[in-house]
C-alpha cells in the first residue's frame, strides 16, 4: 500500500511539473510582421533537344528534322526574363511533283523576353511545381549545305527562290513553355515555338513567309541562390507592471499627503509597411491611451510619426508619419478625448528612434 501511495504521488508530481511546463512553452508571441519569401535576380540556362517542323507541301511527318537549342538567360524579376540562344540542325523542303523531299541545314542566333505566366496570375512560389512561360524575340537564321535543293533544280525543276551556298533571313519568333521543379536548380523544360522568315527559306516561292516550329525538352538549370526566406518579426513582450503594496492607514494624525505624482504613459502604435491603418492588434493600445486621459483630465497627449528609411524617400515617408500620428489622433478623438489635449508631430524619416526599420513604423504616444 505504501509503495501505491508513493507512486501515486510521484505520478502527480510529475503531471503538475509537466502542466506548468507546458504552459509556460505555450505562450504565442505576437508576430509584427510576416516572414517572407523574397526573389534574387539570378542566371539560368536551358539544354534542349526535339523536333522541328518547316511548313511545305508535304505530309506533316515528311517535314520533321531533329532540332537542338542552347539558351543562356537571366532573370530580372519574379515575372521578367531575357535571353540568348542558339538553335539549329536540319530543315526540310517539298517538290510537290514528283514529290521529293530535300534537306539542308540551318543555325540560328536569337534574342527573347520571357514572361513567367505562373508567377503573374499565381503569385510568387519558388518552390511551384509547374512554371509556365511565355515568350517573343528576333533572331537571326543562317541556313547552309542545300545540296540537295541545287541538284533538284539542276535537274529541270525550277525553284524560283533557290540559294546555293547559304542564306540568312531574320527571323521573328514566340513560343510557349514549362519548367517542372526538381529542386531549386533544376527544373525539367518543356518548349514550343514559332519561327517565321522570309519566303526564300525553304528556295521555294509561296507568296508568303515561310514557318518553322519546334518541340523541344530538355533541363533548366538556375545559379545561385534564386530566393531568401526572412524570418517573422515579433513585438518584445509588454512588461506585466507590478501589484502595487496596500497602503495601511496610521489613525493618528499626520500633516496633509503630498500630492499624487502621476505617472506618464508611453505606448509605442506600429503599423505595416506603408501604411497608416491601425491595425487590430494596436487598438487595445490606442484604448489605453484614451482610459489614461480620461483618468487624468489634466493630461495631454503627444504624438510623433515616424517611417523607416529603408524604403519610400523623404517626400513619401513625411506624408506617411504624419498620416500615422493623425490617425492615432483621429482614434482618441473618437473614444471621447478632446483635440486641445492632443499635440500631433511627425519626423518622416529623418529620425529613427529604433534599430530595426519595422520599428520605425510607428507613432510613439507619450501622455502625462
Amino acid at each position: 500500500m505504501k509503495l501505491r501511495r508513493n507512486l501515486t504521488a510521484l505520478v502527480l508530481g510529475l503531471s503538475t511539473i509537466a502542466a506548468f511546463a507546458q504552459s509556460g512553452n505555450t505562450e504565442t508571441r505576437q508576430i509584427k510582421e510576416e516572414g517572407k519569401t523574397v526573389f534574387n535576380p539570378h542566371w539560368f540556362m536551358q539544354v534542349q533537344a526535339g523536333a522541328s517542323h518547316t511548313v511545305g507541301e508535304a505530309k506533316f511527318g515528311d517535314l520533321i528534322s531533329p532540332a537542338a537549342a542552347l539558351n543562356v538567360g537571366y532573370q530580372f524579376t519574379p515575372l521578367w526574363g531575357l535571353r540568348a540562344g542558339l538553335s539549329g540542325w536540319e530543315a526540310k523542303g517539298a517538290w510537290v511533283s514528283p514529290e521529293t523531299i530535300y534537306k539542308y541545314n540551318y543555325l540560328q542566333g536569337n534574342v527573347d523576353a520571357t514572361l513567367d505566366l505562373s508567377n503573374l496570375f499565381c503569385g510568387y512560389n519558388p518552390t511551384r511545381f509547374f512554371n509556365a512561360y511565355l515568350f517573343g524575340g528576333i533572331g537571326v537564321n543562317g541556313a547552309f549545305n542545300n545540296d540537295e535543293a541545287v541538284a533538284l533544280n539542276d535537274a529541270g525543276h525550277r525553284l524560283e527562290y533557290l540559294w546555293r551556298d547559304s542564306k540568312v533571313n531574320v527571323v521573328g519568333r514566340f513560343g510557349l513553355g514549362t519548367n517542372l521543379r526538381i529542386s531549386d536548380h533544376v527544373f525539367f523544360n518543356i518548349e514550343v515555338n514559332a519561327n517565321t522568315m522570309s519566303d526564300k527559306y525553304n528556295s521555294k516561292k509561296a507568296g508568303n513567309s515561310d514557318w518553322q516550329f519546334n518541340a523541344l525538352a530538355g533541363f533548366t538549370f538556375k545559379f545561385g541562390k534564386t530566393y531568401t526566406k526572412t524570418e517573422p518579426v515579433y513585438y518584445e513582450p509588454t512588461p506585466v507592471p507590478p501589484t502595487p503594496e496596500p497602503v495601511v492607514e496610521e489613525k493618528k494624525e499626520e500633516p496633509a499627503p503630498e500630492p499624487v505624482v502621476v505617472q506618464p504613459m508611453k505606448q509605442n502604435i506600429y503599423f505595416v509597411i506603408n501604411s497608416s491603418e491601425i491595425r487590430n492588434s494596436e487598438q487595445s493600445k490606442v484604448s489605453a491611451l484614451a482610459a489614461y486621459l480620461k483618468e487624468h483630465t489634466d493630461a495631454k497627449v503627444s504624438l510623433c510619426g515616424y517611417a523607416d528609411k529603408n524604403t519610400g524617400n523623404a517626400r513619401i515617408n513625411k506624408k506617411l508619419s504624419k498620416e500615422r500620428a493623425e490617425a492615432v489622433a483621429e482614434a482618441l478623438k473618437a473614444q471621447g478625448i478632446s483635440a486641445d489635449r492632443i499635440t500631433v508631430d511627425y519626423k518622416g524619416d529623418t529620425v529613427q528612434p529604433f534599430s530595426t526599420m519595422e520599428e520605425n513604423r510607428v507613432t510613439v504616444c507619450i501622455a502625462e
